[in-house]
């Protein structure tokens, strides 16, 4: 490809994988899925968000793959899983159960840690006999379950029928993004991130965002207008950490502060002060150390009530 599709260095440059598979989705869709770190360490499922890829949590990849199996897949049509013509929450869940299929064994649980819109792949999915299965504890990173459009702070302007008519034009444009220059990074920045962001940090999510195929983003910025999964989240009944930034203009903090309340075992909220909608890569170091306490806290204990 002509355009770097993430940064090739430093702590945001994607590590290589330890192996490589394809999951198979339920009307065919061919996903993406990388495993890093040793074969029978506790295992951690990374669902990435819209317009991303795997390379969104290289920093969690590189630290977590020390002591845990970390399994990580491009969501369909980003990163390197093809394009489908099938856009909506009950594929996001058809491909994550196939991801837990793919790289767990039957009965083996795992953490799943979702961002933005992998989040909502965790809401969609919850209540799914696979889930169940495969899932031992859940973080709900940067995300929200409904009336996303309407609560968006992109458009400086008061809520209402004009912002979210405009917030929907700007988020569903078709336009491609064009290559990474100056402009287009502090338009990023403003848009996806908070005010005190690096540059490293800003260059990280750029090059990853602008080599979403305009088209895929198109096709899920409606599914993501549109999004209700708030009947799900009481399905959502495994332990659930969530995690906001206090300047997150695309999800704001109220939608972590919602979910926190709806879900049946909400096991923290933490906001972030500062930090805008990118927190694995604007805060890794919290975004890792959530995933390091549910693992310690639960899929250990679930996994030697396991061992006869």
């Amino acid at each position: 490809m002509s355009r770097l599709t993430h940064v090739i260095s430093g702590p945001y440059a994607p590590p290589a994988a330890r192996r490589e598979l394809v999951a198979a989705s339920a009307d065919g869709s061919r996903l993406h899925v990388e495993v890093h770190g040793e074969e029978d360490a506790p295992a951690v499922v990374l669902a990435h968000g819209w317009t991303c890829s795997t390379a969104f949590w290289a920093a969690q990849i590189r630290e977590l793959a020390t002591d845990h199996r970390v399994i990580a897949y491009d969501q369909r049509g980003h990163g390197r899983s093809p394009a489908a013509r099938t856009h909506s929450t009950t594929a996001l869940a058809d491909d994550l159960v196939a991801v837990l299929g793919a790289a767990l064994a039957p009965g083996e649980r795992a953490v799943l840690a979702g961002h933005s819109m992998g989040g909502m792949t965790i809401m969609a999915a919850a209540g799914r006999p696979e889930f169940a299965e495969h899932t031992a504890a859940a973080l709900l990173c940067s995300t929200g379950s409904s009336g996303l459009v309407a609560q968006a702070l992109v458009v400086p302007l008061r809520a209402g029928r004009a912002r979210t008519r405009i917030t929907g034009a700007v988020l569903g444009s078709r336009a491609p993004l064009g290559p990474v220059t100056p402009i287009a990074r502090t338009v990023l920045k403003y848009a996806t991130m908070g005010p005190g962001s690096a540059p490293d940090r800003v260059e990280a999510c750029a090059r990853i965002v602008h080599a979403c195929p305009s088209a895929v983003r198109h096709a899920w910025s409606e599914v993501l207008a549109g999004l209700d999964l708030d009947a799900n989240l009481p399905a959502l009944t495994v332990p659930t950490a969530v995690i906001g930034g206090t300047s997150d203009r695309l999800t704001p903090v109220a939608h972590a502060r919602a979910l926190a309340a709806a879900l049946p075992h909400c096991v923290g909220l933490t906001e972030l002060t500062g930090m805008g909608h990118m927190t694995p890569i604007e805060a890794p170091e919290a975004v890792t150390g959530a995933v390091r306490e549910l693992t310690a806290r639960y899929l250990d204990t679930t996994e030697k009530e396991k061992t006869p």
